[in-house]
């Protein structure tokens, strides 16, 4: 999975929009002032953060070990998902609504 589709889809959702408040390598996506998810630009694989429910944060670490509590962020509410093809794309995907629609 690369950083472009990743990110096409990431700014489908209405009103997203990019950002780099960290500065450069790290892309912030944000749905009005809220950050719903972030991209560590440069590494391989991909690595994305997402807003999560804390009840299916845990459970998703527990099922994959692609799934890391939030990088330098907040462990409880964020999940580090590194996309190396253990979770499919439909549910990376899924994930990502979920995140979006977490802070709306």
């Amino acid at each position: 999975m690369d950083h472009k589709t990743v990110e096409d889809y990431i700014l489908s959702m209405p009103n997203a929009r990019l950002d780099y408040p960290f500065g450069e390598g790290v892309a912030v996506y944000k749905r009005g002032d809220k950050m719903f998810a972030l991209i560590s630009e440069g590494k391989d694989p991909l690595r994305v953060s997402l807003k999560c429910d804390p009840l299916l944060a845990e459970k998703l670490r527990e099922k994959y070990e692609t799934v890391l509590p939030g990088y330098h962020l907040n462990k409880k509410h964020w999940n580090t998902i590194i996309l190396s093809g253990q979770l499919p794309w439909e549910e990376v995907q899924g994930l990502i609504r979920h995140s979006y629609e977490l802070v709306g």
